[in-house]
């Protein structure tokens, strides 16, 4: 098996071919899954037989929960990685051991990039030996909320003020806010589970990016993480390091130095 296989052709992978281009590494991305008609900067398929086909070592998803859904069960038993972004997914226990299945069936990883935040290699190190409470909040400027449930619950248009408008589980955050939670199902998983995470969602004018903390308290300490990134310029829900992260981690699948 040879080379990386995307599936979508948005901003986060666009974001990631750019930077294997500046490695000169672009000949590693072997092919793209995308809708017929849309063009890439590398040879594109239009089904997923087509993709596996070329015989991928890794497939990643940059297409949405939905995706991981519809492709993961299947990349995942022809004994391929699979590299699922929007974790968010993995909120929907179904898909979660459909997945861990497949996986399993296959002899192939399902591999989670840390994403937007940091400190997810601190945290699963803590939880080994015992966490007592997980708090993740998300702090976003009012257009990122755009198109989310956050419409009916705050004036996005004429906030003033930070307006927390969502205090819950990681596992109901990821499911009703697809596009914009991703790192608490990430944080969950990483922790103490989808149910026992503490998830605060905030709307705010003053919001210098996507600001995202992580405060944990375990047997082995304590952990606050704070992280302002810049939103992508495709897409305010996200963040640039999403994309980088991703880059960064298929970029050391070769490395003599993994870090």
């Amino acid at each position: 098996m040879t080379g990386i296989a995307l599936i979508g052709w948005g901003g986060i992978a666009q974001a990631v071919a750019e930077v294997f281009a500046r490695h000169s590494r672009l000949a590693e991305l072997s092919a793209v899954l995308v809708r017929p008609g849309r063009l890439a900067a590398i040879p594109t398929v239009a089904t997923i037989e087509d993709l596996l086909a070329r015989r991928p070592r890794l497939v990643v998803e940059t297409a949405g929960q939905a995706a991981v859904a519809e492709f993961g069960p299947a990349v995942l038993a022809a004994g391929v990685d699979f590299m699922a972004v929007s974790v968010g997914a993995l909120a929907d226990a179904d898909l979660h051991a459909r997945l861990e299945a497949a996986a399993r069936g296959g002899g192939a990883r399902l591999i989670l990039p840390a994403g937007a935040i940091g400190g997810i290699d601190a945290l699963s190190a803590m939880a080994l030996a015992g966490l007592s409470r997980v708090v993740y909040r998300s702090r976003k400027p009012p257009a990122a909320w755009r198109g989310s449930p956050a419409e009916a619950l705050v004036d996005l248009d004429q906030l003033q003020h930070a307006a927390c408008f969502y205090r819950g589980t990681a596992r109901a955050a990821a499911r009703d806010y697809p596009k914009n939670a991703n790192v608490a199902a990430t944080v969950a998983l990483a922790g103490l589970g989808f149910e026992a995470t503490e998830v605060e969602l905030i709307a705010d004018p003053a919001a210098p990016g996507n600001c995202h903390e992580i405060t944990a308290e375990g047997v082995s300490g304590t952990m606050t993480i704070q992280l302002t990134g810049v939103p992508s310029a495709s897409n305010p829900k996200t963040s640039m390091l999403t994309a980088l992260s991703v880059a960064r981690a298929l970029l050391a699948l070769d490395g003599p130095v993994v870090v």
